[in-house]
């Protein structure tokens, strides 16, 4: 393998039913900032069917170009058509950078595909850069329960690949007058052993929340004492339109389940308001929150670590705070 021969930085676009996941368009703001410290491009791969009208939209969030596999095998995911499809690819344009999302897609069909193209898979980093001196690509992920943070290089081996947590990166703002390259990638899918058939699709309405996607949150630690006191955060919650989320501590004891988890360990959120409540600020914990725009902390505890990236800081009881807080922003929003 001559490593020189690859160049570009290709992003993964994940569609289900023609709509674009956050995390494809975070992706390609990244690689606009990887592609200019390497001085080249970014393309954008998009798989499906019936999905043509998607590639302006990447193109609208930063895409210099977008190469489209249309066809009906790829209606719905599948993981072999797909990392078909996908390494047919790679193969083809030798990209030397390529980032998917941290998704139940993306973490099912990167490691195949780094299998099929004999490289190397970092999974779930949370920072993505370029060394300024030896223009090495640094993907940086939590490591040992998110006590310690990996930095890993792939110097040996194109195209270096990782997957990146959805909320981590900044999505450019849409521009529709931007202009890019459409290529339309004829490939042959091959039926082998590694096929299965969908017999059917069965829509559920979940009642799941993605804290990733709030843009308000309020988020409780083990300074709540124990799980009944979240009712006062959801009240807050609700009186705010936000959603509750918690510290690692919580899920932890129990108290809620990990899809709330804010941290290293859990999700990384970029809300326009955080409300931290009983949350004493671990640097795994100010890892997945501290880009929020605007933060704010109550806690008993002056010398809390949270207060230093804390917009507001309020010292005091929460269990007296928070419904003083909710009734009063519930008054303003009855004037």
């Amino acid at each position: 393998m001559n490593i020189e021969d690859y160049k570009g930085v290709f992003t993964f676009a994940q569609q289900v039913h023609g709509e674009l996941s956050n995390v494809s368009l975070e992706l390609i703001g990244k690689a606009r900032d990887l592609a200019a410290d390497l001085e080249t491009n970014v393309s954008v791969v998009l798989l499906g069917h019936q999905i043509g009208h998607l590639a302006k939209e990447l193109v609208a969030f930063g895409a210099d170009r977008v190469i489209v596999i249309d066809d009906p095998v790829l209606d719905e995911y599948r993981t072999e058509p797909y990392t078909q499809g996908l390494t047919a690819i790679i193969d083809a344009y030798k990209p030397e950078i390529v980032l998917f999302g941290a998704t139940a897609i993306g973490r099912d069909l990167a490691p195949r595909v780094a299998g099929r193209v004999h490289t190397g898979l970092t999974a779930d980093c949370t920072s993505l850069d370029i060394d300024p001196e030896k223009k090495e690509f640094r993907m940086t992920r939590p490591a040992f329960g998110g006590n310690v943070m990996a930095t890993i290089i792939c110097p040996e081996f194109r195209p270096a690949m990782a997957t990146v947590r959805p909320g981590v990166m900044v999505k450019e703002l849409r521009d529709d007058q931007r202009e890019g390259e459409i290529v339309t990638f004829d490939y042959t899918f091959v039926e082998n052993q590694a096929y299965f058939q969908i017999e059917e699709v069965i829509k559920k309405v979940s009642h799941k929340i993605d804290i990733t996607e709030a843009k308000v949150l309020v988020s409780g630690g083990r300074g709540l004492g124990d799980a009944n006191c979240f009712d006062l955060l959801q009240g807050l919650a609700d009186a705010l339109g936000g959603e509750v989320s918690c510290s690692r501590a919580v899920v932890d004891a129990g108290w809620l389940p990990k899809e709330h988890q804010v941290g290293q360990t859990g999700k990384t959120v970029r809300p326009q308001l955080y409300i931290a409540c009983g949350i004493s600020g671990a640097i795994q914990h100010l890892a997945g929150m501290e880009e929020a725009d605007y933060i704010v902390a109550i806690n008993k505890d002056p010398d809390a670590p949270i207060f230093n990236v804390a917009d507001v800081g309020i010292v005091g009881d929460l269990h007296r705070i928070v419904p003083l807080l909710t009734e009063k922003i519930l008054a303003e929003k009855e004037k």
